[in-house]
Order: structure tokens, then sequence, then C-alpha cells
């Protein structure tokens, strides 16, 4: 009856939780994370990649006070499976800063790495923003900070190059310009160009930078028009740079949010080689795009260009479509004119506009995987363009700048985490609640739970249960004072164990304990697991033969209780004889050694003080026997 209760108390505590809260995740071994939920719709299983999901929620995109800062970790990077189930959670790692850009690199030396970009400090003076590069095991290898004469590192873009020597990020900086382009030859105004470097990591320094400042004219940009007036530092953000990407010629393709523009930059003057929509497009093209995101060459020759990106068609402020779309481009710049043609278009499912971010990866498989930002939406997409999955947060409250799926290994350095806890108020009915999660690990099929009699005993197997979430719960009888749990793969291999813990324990007043002590008594888990094995062997009779009624079954429980304790009772019983003989002997050997030893001493004594005659005495001796 007390395990029913306090199994139907756990599903009712967890019920009330998602009542109050159900866009979210709370975890007994994380108590510090929330993580958000998943809705997730399959329309085709079977096409889907494997793979797991990257997402990085936020809820504002500006850094939060520290006055207002919510420090129950939620926002930063978080991997998950398909199927929602958390895998990484790394809000601690980054300390509920904003995380953008978070995803899996395979093209640094084989072995699988994370990188992603914190952002810069509420006061830029403290901090301003970093790139973070760590291992599979979820340590930290490198980071590399913006340059001193940057305002910030910039949150759109930290692109690790084949190799992993180099890295590709975003920059503003604030310019003061001529206005001469609207004809107003006598005025300066202040505006942020918009830019990129390439970063050496080793060494953490800018091998190549470019901005806009004069490549760009101001005529260019749909943010910044001749009517406005002029404006002091920082001034009018006229291009907004929002991806870079580099191709094997060593040119870089960049987007220009605010000039509804696409470039490539070549890689040894600097020089714009041609322009992609906008007010000077070089290409003649079969469709128009407006407010773009997450340019990528997908394939490059010296002819041709396959690139994809995000056409928002909105920004914050207007829409200039009738939809936001996800778009594959083949650019053939070897014609004259150069043309522009789409060769896939994946529309916003909800036919709904993404206005801020976003971003389309082309997997392995040949699925396409795009993450629309708002809500954390994504979907994806088969080979042929049909959409075969769709997900998004629970909650409302939170966005993705970037989602993508990746393959994965995580192999944590660190342990897992277990938490017990005992549940009881007679000591006939304990029972001890076991939660244990490996915060990153992907290959965990099953966990093993253990017990001591104390901390320095020996472990003890009690149960053996899948893996089915993040984090697991096993329920055993008894009192089970010290716990540990090992983390096993599909090959029964070992691959962590976690800290030996000691049962959290009730304050046993309160919760009405009775018994013949203040409080219950450990359980022995040798002892315990001595009667399930001969219960489960048929010791006791076959408990689980439809035939056998519930008072026989406890009565087999009793008997095998009864019987192991009178086990137990009499090897106490002996143990205590044996203390006793002992305790007998060691007190007759210690009487006799004191007793020997007084005597002895009695003896020394008596020699000490016995008259011997000296020369002196034996004279005087002599005068009397001569009277």
């Amino acid at each position: 009856m007390l395990f029913l209760g306090v199994l139907l108390g756990l599903c009712l505590l967890g019920a009330v939780a998602q009542r109050l809260d159900e866009d979210l995740r709370s975890f007994v071994t994380l108590p510090e994370v929330r993580a958000l939920r998943f809705n997730i719709t399959y329309v085709d299983r079977e096409q889907v990649s494997p793979g797991y999901w990257f997402v990085a929620p936020y809820g504002q995109v500006d850094p939060e006070e520290p006055t207002t800062k919510y420090m129950q970790y939620q926002v930063g990077p978080y991997i998950y499976d398909t199927d929602g189930e958390l895998i990484w959670a790394g809000s601690p790692v980054t300390d509920n800063h904003n995380t953008f850009d978070f995803k899996a690199n395979w093209n640094i030396d084989g072995d699988p790495h994370l990188s992603f970009i914190v952002q810069h400090e509420y006061d830029r003076a403290e901090g301003k923003g970093k790139g973070v590069i760590m291992g599979n095991d979820y340590e930290l290898e490198r980071e590399v900070g913006a340059a001193s004469d940057f305002d910030a590192f910039n949150i759109h873009e930290f692109k690790i190059l084949d190799g992993g020597k180099t890295a590709l990020a975003c920059t503003t900086k604030p310019r003061q310009i001529g206005l001469g382009d609207f004809d107003r030859p006598e005025e300066e105004s202040w505006v942020i160009v918009g830019g990129f470097v390439e970063i050496d990591l080793e060494k953490s320094e800018i091998l190549v930078e470019w901005d806009s400042y004069d490549k760009l004219s101001i005529t260019e940009s749909v943010k910044f028009i001749q009517e406005d007036e002029v404006l002091g530092e920082p001034g009018w953000d006229y291009v907004h740079i929002n991806s870079v990407d580099k191709n094997s010629d060593g040119d870089y393709i960049i987007s220009m949010r605010f000039t509804n523009t696409i470039y490539l930059v070549s890689g040894q003057d600097g020089e714009i080689m041609w322009r992609l929509g906008g007010k000077e497009s070089d290409f003649e093209q079969d469709f128009n795009f407006t407010r773009q995101h997450d340019v990528k060459f997908v394939k490059t020759n010296s002819t041709h260009h396959v690139i994809s990106f995000m056409n928002n068609a909105a920004d914050e402020l207007h829409t200039e479509a009738e939809i936001t779309s996800a778009l594959f481009v083949e650019l053939d710049i070897n014609s004259s004119p150069m043309t522009a043609t789409v060769i896939n278009r994946m529309n916003h499912p909800g036919g709904n506009f993404t206005r801020f971010g976003g971003n389309i990866q082309e997997l392995s498989n040949g699925n396409v995987f795009v993450g629309w930002n708002e809500q954390g939406y994504m979907t994806e997409y088969g080979p042929g363009g049909d959409l075969i999955m769709s997900a998004h947060f629970a909650s409302t409250r939170y966005a993705s700048y970037r989602s993508y799926k990746f393959d994965w290994i995580g192999q944590p350095t660190a342990p897992p985490d277990l938490v017990a806890s005992v549940y009881g108020a007679d000591e006939q009915e304990m029972i001890t609640v076991v939660h244990v999660s490996w915060n990153g690990a992907t290959d965990v099929a099953c966990w093993e739970f253990y017990a001591r009699s104390h901390e320095h005993g020996s472990d003890v197997l009690i149960a053996s249960t899948d893996k089915t979430s993040f984090e697991t719960m096993y329920i055993t009888e008894g009192f089970m004072d010290w716990m540990t749990a090992k983390a096993i793969d599909v090959h029964g291999n070992v691959l962590g164990v976690s800290e030996v813990c000691r049962s959290e324990v009730p304050d046993w007043e309160a919760v009405g304990f009775t018994g013949e002590s203040s409080h219950p008594t450990p359980d022995d888990p040798e002892i315990l697991q001595n009667i399930r094995e001969k219960l489960d062997s048929g010791d006791y009779g076959d408990l689980y033969d439809e035939t056998t009624t519930d008072e026989d079954r406890k009565a087999a429980v009793y008997h095998a209780t009864t019987e192991v304790a009178d086990s137990v009772y009499k090897a106490y019983g002996m143990i205590q004889m044996l203390e006793n003989i002992t305790i007998g002997v060691l007190t007759i050997f210690c009487i006799g050694g004191i007793l020997a030893g007084v005597w002895y001493i009695r003896r020394r004594k008596m020699r000490s003080y016995q008259h011997l005659p000296t020369d002196e005495a034996a004279v005087e001796e002599d005068a009397a026997k001569a009277d």
C-alpha cells in the first residue's frame, strides 16, 4: 500500500507541476535547470534522418539586466533527441546568457566538437561576448573574444572552417561617413558598418578583415534613406550583416539584411564580385527576396554556385511578401547576363513570417532541415520537398535564432548525477526512490543500481532498468542507505559510475514514524537481495501462479523475511557469543597479567630491601663473638 501511495503521490506531484508550468521540464538530478518542452508532429517518421536537435532558446535578443535576470537555468545551448527528450542542458555552462549559432562540428579533427556564441554582457564594459569551442566531453577547448576595436562579438555567425584552424564571424562598428551620395555633401552622419573577419583560432588573431565602409554606398540601404536626419554615434545600422561563408576559391559570400542583397566578396582584394538582389542586382532572376538570413554555399565551382538562404520577406516592422520561405538557388555566373534560378522552395508550413533569424541546413541523406526562429519552430523535409516533421517549443516565450540537426556522440567527463530518497512511516514498509541522469551522454542504454550497507561497503546490485528519458526513476523496497548507479551501453560496457550518495531521509517524527526507536535502521542490501532471489527462485512457492492467493503471497514473504531474520539473529547471536568468549579470555589474560605483574614487582621490592652484609658489619659481628 505504501508503495502504491508513494507512486501515486509522485505522479500527482508531477501532474501538478506540469499544469503549473507546462512548457518547461524540471529534474530531480538537475534541480537548477528548467528545460523547454517540445510539441512534435511526424508526418513520415521513416523518412526522418537520424541525429540530434541543436537549439539555443532565448527570451529576448538583448541581454537581460542583472537585477531582472531569472537565475534558474533556461537560456543557452541545448541538445535534444528527435523525440524531444533532453540530451544536454548547457545553460549552466553559459550562466543563462543568450547563446547563438549553436551547432556540432565534425570538420576539425574528425572528432565531434561544439561551437556557439555567448552574447555580450548587459554592460559591455564587463564583457564583449565570445566564440566558444568545446569537445564532446563538454569541456572547454577554446574561447575567441572580440577584438579590442569591436564593440562586441557579433551574435550572427561563428563558422569554423574545415580543418579547425580558422573561423568566420560577422562584425559591426560605428563609423562616420559623408552624405554626398544623398546629395548632401556638406553633411556627415554616424552609421554602423557591417563586415566580417576570419580569425586564427590558435592565436585569436584576425587574418582577414572586411567591412562596408568604403565598399557599399548608403544609397543601397533600405533603412537609411535620403530624408533621414544626421545621427550621432553609433548611428544608423544601414546594412546589417547577418551571415558569412567561404568557398573553396577563397571568396566570401555575405548577407546584408538592410540592403536586401547577397554579395560575393573577393578573397584576393576584398572587392565585390557580384550582387544578388537589392537595388543593384547583377543577376537576371525569376524571384525576389527581402530581409534574408543565413546565406551559405551548398555547391560551388568556377561556373555555377548553389546557395541556400532564408527569404524572411519581413522584419520586425514591415511585411514585403505573402510568406517566409527557405530557398535553394542556382547561380549561373558563366552566362551573360548571369542568372539566378530557384531550384527548391519550402514555404513556412504555418503560412507565417519569420521576422528575425532562421536558417537552412542540407542533411547528409538529402533531407533539408529548417529553423524558423520564432518559438524554436523547426521542420524537416524529404528530398522531394515534402514536409515529414515539424516541432516547436511548447512555450511561446522563447525563440532559437538558428536550429540545427547533427549526428552527435556525447561522452561527458563529469560522472552521472544520482539522488536517492527514502519514504515510509513504518519500518516494515520502507521504499527508496532513486533518480539518475547523465547530462550530455548519448550512449547510455540502461542503468544498474547498487546499494551498500555502509559508505565503504561492497556494492550489491539491486536492479537494472532501461534508460527511456533524460532522467530515469527507479523504486526499490527497503531503506537503502547508500546508493550508486552505473551507466551501461548496448554492449554491456560500463560508461560511467555515479558518486556514492547517501539517501535523503525525511523528518521521521514529522512523518509519524512508528518503531522501537526514534528512526528506522537502514536495511542490509545483501539480506534483501537474498530474499528477492529466494522468492524469485520459488523457494517459498510460485508467487506468480494465478491460483496463489494474496494471503499465501504475504505468508511466503513473511516466511522468507522471518527465515532470513532468524539467520541474521542466529549469526548475530553467534557473533555475540564469540565476542563474549573473546572478552572473557581477554579479561582472564588481563587479570592474570596484572597479578603476575604485581607478584613480580613485589619480589623485586623484597629483594631490593633485604639486609646485605658489609665489611663494617662483619667487623662488628666478629667483635661480638670475641666478647
